[in-house]
């Protein structure tokens, strides 16, 4: 008799043996909830709406279903992947070409703005077989005639209601509309607002819905939720005291509004924190430094709107903090499930004024349990002074189009510079510009040495990035 297995596995979908051998290798063994409910559809060609936040697995999902369609011996884009931001388009595409390795030479081409154009148009020339990109860029490529989707056979809609909050509507219409109708489109979505609906009107033939429950993984006990009450005058000064309460070493702080982000940004810089802002008005390349440096250990506190932080999937994040109470009930469940992930355990605080109780209380229905509330002076601070972080980013000129590997840097630091390894942290190479985290206190040393050694046989210029953002050096 042979063993069936069991309803969570991978070995029971009909992939093939190299790919279920690649899942494998990868630690892919049990599925999660998404991937059980809505891979079987997708793999039977079904399109899809999935209601699913990051971090459950979504990714694989659709990423499985377009490879599983996928003829690598036709150099023809047959899968497009639409997502809101580059950070997002690049997490997707080092997704794909994980679990692209099953196949012979699958080529994934990322297409986002910020980035030149000429090397897109001329990787595009070469062939891809799967194209992940932000509207905008796609449809520059489209009217342009550099991409071109005659062979498409699959469409995916990434983080669909975070492209509406952007503003991508239009953009998504006038792409979808130059792919052949014959094709599958999958829809993936943490929330269901009335504008995903009419999308799923719009571009998907009788669609299946796949519904996890958001609200199972917001009362997971790992995460401790305390709320207090605040007035508005109070509220601020709260995000302070909290922090220098429980210390966390990495902070999550939501707000509603983008000016509520800079303010609370101003007071905790003044307070002696490292805090930076994630909101709407940053221009890519700021974007980009911000997140670098929350992923590097060189901020403790990144202060961010829900539209902002969307698609990031930040790993041992210790606090989430709700500056101001969500008016989205299922918005709320997604903030705080940033942290507690993975089995850690996880702080969740909320500040809530007598205006936004009725929104507690939704939240509370959603969540099937109620706040646990705490006065505000039991926030009392915490032997240690200042909460800082432990890294400090510096920003060298040159990167990969200076041939500059993280390596590289690596060596010149532990060589000729003479530090420990230990001190130093990640390294993020990107076209133009190197960051590297070093241990805060060796910053400036550090910044001295590697200015006075070289790098790849150059000298090369080295700044710390918190004195350029803050307009010292020249």
């Amino acid at each position: 008799m042979t063993d069936t297995p069991d309803a969570q596995s991978f070995a029971r979908l009909p992939l093939s043996e190299a790919m279920q051998a690649n899942l494998s290798q990868l630690g892919y063994t049990r599925m999660t909830p998404i991937q059980a409910a809505a891979l079987p559809l997708a793999l039977q060609g079904h399109d899809l709406i999935a209601q699913a936040q990051t971090g459950s697995g979504k990714t694989a999902t659709f990423a499985l279903a377009l490879l599983h369609r996928l003829d690598a011996a036709r150099q023809q884009v047959q899968a497009l992947v639409l997502c809101p931001t580059r950070e997002l388009a690049d997490q997707v595409t080092q997704e794909l070409r994980r679990l692209a390795r099953a196949a012979d030479n699958i080529k994934v081409l990322t297409l986002t703005g910020g980035s030149p154009m000429k090397p897109q148009v001329e990787s595009l020339a070469y062939g891809a077989h799967i194209v992940v990109g932000t509207p905008g860029r796609l449809l520059d490529h489209l009217d342009r005639g550099t991409l071109v989707l005659d062979a498409l056979n699959t469409l995916v809609l990434d983080e669909a209601d975070r492209m509406l909050d952007m503003g991508f509507v239009d953009d998504i219409a006038a792409v979808v509309k130059r792919a052949p109708k014959n094709r599958q489109t999958l829809l993936f979505s943490a929330t269901y607002p009335e504008g995903i609906a009419n999308l799923s009107r719009q571009f998907l033939r009788e669609p299946r819905e796949v519904k996890v429950a958001t609200a199972q993984a917001a009362a997971q006990a790992q995460i401790r939720q305390i709320a207090y009450e605040v007035s508005e005058t109070e509220r601020l000064h709260a995000v302070a005291l909290a922090l220098a309460h429980f210390r966390p070493a990495s902070t999550l702080a939501f707000c509603n509004t983008k000016q509520q982000c800079r303010d609370v940004v101003d007071v905790l810089n003044g307070q002696g924190l490292v805090a930076l802002a994630l909101h709407g008005d940053l221009e890519q390349r700021e974007r980009d430094q911000v997140l670098i440096q929350f992923a590097n250990g060189s901020c403790s506190v990144l202060v961010a709107t829900d539209v902002a932080a969307r698609g990031l999937d930040i790993a041992q994040l210790e606090c989430v903090i709700n500056v101001d109470i969500s008016a989205d009930v299922e918005q709320h469940v997604h903030r705080i499930g940033r942290t507690g992930r993975a089995g850690a355990t996880g702080l969740a605080l909320s500040l809530a004024s007598l205006d936004e109780m009725g929104r507690v209380g939704r939240i509370e229905q959603l969540m099937g349990r109620e706040f646990q509330w705490a006065p505000l002076d039991t926030l009392t601070p915490t032997a240690g002074g200042a909460l800082q972080p432990a890294m400090d980013t510096l920003q060298i000129l040159g990167g990969r189009k200076d041939k500059i590997r993280p390596g590289d840097i690596l060596g010149a630091l532990t060589g000729e510079a003479g530090f420990d390894a230990k001190d130093v942290g990640k390294i993020n190479v990107t076209d133009f510009h190197s960051y590297v985290a070093v241990t805060r206190s060796l910053a400036r040393e550090v910044v001295q040495r590697l200015s006075a050694s070289k790098l790849k046989g150059r000298k090369v210029k080295v700044r710390r990035l918190a004195d350029l953002v803050a307009g010292e050096g020249d």
